[in-house]
């Protein structure tokens, strides 16, 4: 429909206030929360993290992008759980203890919520134990972890080591990013998977909750 391509659009321009006003409209028109969002809101952003990816936009215009997607988001979230609709899936998000760098996290959190997914960000320093309690208590299939001191690396083995000794690891995938960390190093600490920057992240948890 045409309203729904004009999300798309105004979102990729980053005009919250025009995203807003149309996704209000499309709510008028009875058009399903699930195709707003779908073929709305995630097609723009879609775009944009497609853009990012081969570094025709940067940084700035994500975020003006992701506040666009948020003024949309706020009208359709109370009418998704009305319908029960559900998110394409849960993940717990956060920089590791001892480590208080949290831009790139950000983004991978901007573009994971872009992508449909329901992400609950611990934020920075976060310590192993609470990782794995959120997941739990969330019901979270994915960990994902962010390092940028090479000292703060370790702490995303710890949880790939408390997930196995509490037998979660087939239950609860982890994956994880940022400047130090390596596919390498991923194996190496018996991580699921490793995205070396947010589009690819975002592909890589797609595949963990196999969508492809």
């Amino acid at each position: 429909m045409i309203i729904l391509n004009e999300i798309a659009q105004s979102l990729q321009k980053g005009d919250h206030k025009m995203v807003f006003e149309l996704t209000k409209q499309a709510i008028e028109q009875n058009l399903s929360p699930k195709e707003i969002l779908d073929d709305g809101l995630i097609a723009g952003m879609n775009v944009i993290g497609e853009r990012f990816r081969r570094h025709e936009i940067f940084l700035p215009d994500v975020l003006v992008a992701a506040k666009a997607m948020y003024a949309g988001m706020d009208q359709l979230k109370p009418l998704l759980i009305q319908e029960g609709i559900p998110s394409r899936g849960k993940i717990v998000l956060g920089t590791v203890q001892g480590d208080l760098h949290d831009i790139g996290k950000n983004l991978v959190g901007i573009m994971l919520k872009g992508a449909g997914f329901e992400v609950i960000d611990l934020g920075k320093n976060v310590p192993p134990e609470k990782f794995i309690e959120t997941a739990q208590t969330e019901n979270a299939s994915v960990i994902g972890m962010s390092a940028l001191l090479t000292t703060t690396m370790p702490m995303m083995g710890r949880v790939t080591e408390i997930l196995k000794e509490k037998k979660l690891d087939k239950k609860i995938k982890t994956i994880v990013g940022g400047a130090p960390v390596s596919e390498e190093y991923a194996r190496k600490i018996s991580a699921d998977s490793y995205g070396f920057d947010a589009a690819n992240a975002v592909d890589r948890v797609k595949a963990l909750f196999k969508f492809n």
